[in-house]
This record gives C-alpha cells, structure tokens and sequence, in this order.
C-alpha cells in the first residue's frame, strides 16, 4: 500500500518539476536544448528525492547539472506549494542515459554481423514490408 503512494508521489514530482523546469530562468538549463525527467524515486518516508535526468546535447549534461543542483531550493519551494506534503524532499538530481544505453542496444540488435537472425530464410523480411 505505501509503495502504491510513493509511486503516486513520484508520479506528481516528476510532472511539477517538468513544469517548472519550463519556467527556470537559469541558462544552464534553459538555454538547453530539451531536458527531460526520465524517472523520480522517493524515500518511505518522503525525505529525500533522486531526480533523474535525461539532456539531449551529452556535452551540456554537466553544466544542466549544476544548473538544477543550484536551482533545487526554487525546485522544492515550489514543490512543497503544490503537492502539499508533510515534508518536502530534498531533491538530488541525477544524469540517466537510459535513453543513450537504449539506443545503443538497438543498434547493437540491428547489426547483422551481431545478432544472426533465428531464420535464416527469413531474413529479408524487415518490419516495414509487413502487411
């Protein structure tokens, strides 16, 4: 049953904070291509947050970074106005490449000197030509 709030929970942050991320003014972050909340894990008992965050231009993930770590007082004040929890976390954010590693692993899948395919008779048939 907790875990089910928390989820709940995770599920508010991660949309407040996609907002307000829209609305920071700094330039380490606003000035950046597309930043995106990837996935947010909160503690039992609401204390502490890890944000994860995906940055489209790699070269620019450090300096979102620090951009988010010095912009998470703004970040949680206006957290705590909108979801209106006993506690407030504390938010630390943290780079996912979740998105890279994925991308990476279907190359990887689409790379014939890699994976054989099952069939070999099979093997001209991609997913488009299917009807």
């Amino acid at each position: 049953m907790a875990s089910n709030r928390i989820g709940r929970i995770n599920e508010e942050i991660q949309r407040e904070l996609a907002e307000q991320l829209r609305r920071l003014k700094d330039p380490r972050v606003s000035q950046v291509g597309m930043v995106s909340i990837t996935r947010v894990d909160t503690t039992g008992d609401l204390r502490y947050s890890k944000i994860y965050v995906s940055v489209l231009d790699k070269n620019q993930e450090k300096d979102v970074l620090k951009g988010l770590k010095s912009a998470s007082g703004f970040l949680r004040r206006e957290l705590g106005h909108a979801l209106q929890l006993r506690y407030t976390p504390e938010l630390q954010f943290i780079a996912d490449d979740s998105i890279a590693y994925g991308a990476h692993i279907l190359e990887v899948l689409r790379d014939p000197e890699k994976v054989k395919p099952v069939n070999p008779d099979n093997d001209a048939v991609l997913p488009e030509e299917e009807e």
